[in-house]
């Protein structure tokens, strides 16, 4: 099934609500529509073109300020991004992608949010009074194009080096409909594989390639245009790579920087809050500046 989507929520809805080897429950929450697909056996799996697991996707009317109801959206995701890691343990937090690509840059903007500790030693965690934050390290490892090396090539050494109990991954998506363009929140205990969303796929991030869990964690910033064009006309049979000279283009809204900035600092905070949890978001967010 190919739908050019990085979203499971997407691939549920076009197979429909009754798909065998999947378990659908929705939910609102404080202004959030949320929904958790359990993808359970390998038939499910294949149909999906993902991997089984769980795949969680919060729908904001639009992503919220850090502060806004008074923190209550940051810390329900929090909490959800908690409960598929491990309890104890570094944690490797890397953001994929382009920072010079504004579509593409969500992931290394995201990680000047992450609070970053695992250089800070016991005796003087003591004094400055972070004994309680989490050991966590944090790398945004750029692209190919960029470094001559793949991301998932740096994270694996990075892995082998540190030694974490999981890795999170943030990036951002390919979603099928513009509405869903950075107001959709994405997490999944499945790894991910980088650009399959836009038909570039590199090496994929995942447990079986690290050895260790692997968070993903993403919101959509772009759409493919072929998608949205049959969306608009209704007529599957007409070839709109006629009308780009058989080139792959994406759209991506307007305001993308600001959505860029607004996902990126949510989506870093949230990471804090899942990984610091005797912390509140006040003192998360004064630490991480």
């Amino acid at each position: 099934m190919n739908i050019n989507t990085d979203l499971a929520l997407e691939v549920q809805e076009f197979a429909g609500n009754s798909m065998d080897g999947t378990e659908v429950t929705e939910k609102s929450c404080d202004g959030m529509h949320i929904t958790r697909i359990n993808i359970i056996t390998e038939k499910a799996a294949e149909i999906f073109g993902k991997d089984k697991g769980t795949y969680i996707t919060a729908e904001f009317l639009s992503i919220p300020d850090i502060f806004s109801d008074n923190g209550c959206k940051i810390k329900i995701i929090g909490r959800y991004i908690r409960e598929l890691l491990p309890e104890n343990g570094t944690v490797l937090v890397a953001g994929l992608g382009n920072y010079r690509i504004t579509p593409d840059a969500l992931g290394p903007q995201s990680t000047r949010y992450i609070i970053a500790t695992r250089h800070i030693k016991s005796e003087i965690s003591d004094i400055s009074g972070f004994n309680g934050l989490r050991s966590v390290a944090v790398i945004a490892p750029g692209v190919l194009g960029q470094t001559g090396i793949e991301a998932g090539e740096l994270i694996l050494s990075t892995v082998q080096k540190i030694k974490p109990s999981a890795v999170i991954v943030i990036d951002a998506l390919a979603s099928r409909r513009t509405e869903r363009l950075g107001n959709t929140l994405q997490i999944s205990d499945t790894g991910i594989s980088p650009g399959a969303g836009i038909g570039n796929r590199r090496i994929e991030i995942k447990e079986k390639f690290l050895g260790i869990p692997v968070i993903a964690i993403g919101v959509p910033t772009v759409v493919n245009a072929y998608t949205l064009v049959y969306d608009i006309i209704g007529d599957k049979k007409t070839d709109i790579k006629d009308f780009t000279g058989k080139k792959d283009m994406f759209v991506t809204p307007r305001e993308i920087d600001t959505l860029i900035e607004k996902s990126s600092k949510f989506i870093g905070m949230a990471v804090n809050m899942a990984l610091h949890e005797g912390y509140s978001l006040t003192e998360l967010a004064e630490i991480a500046g």
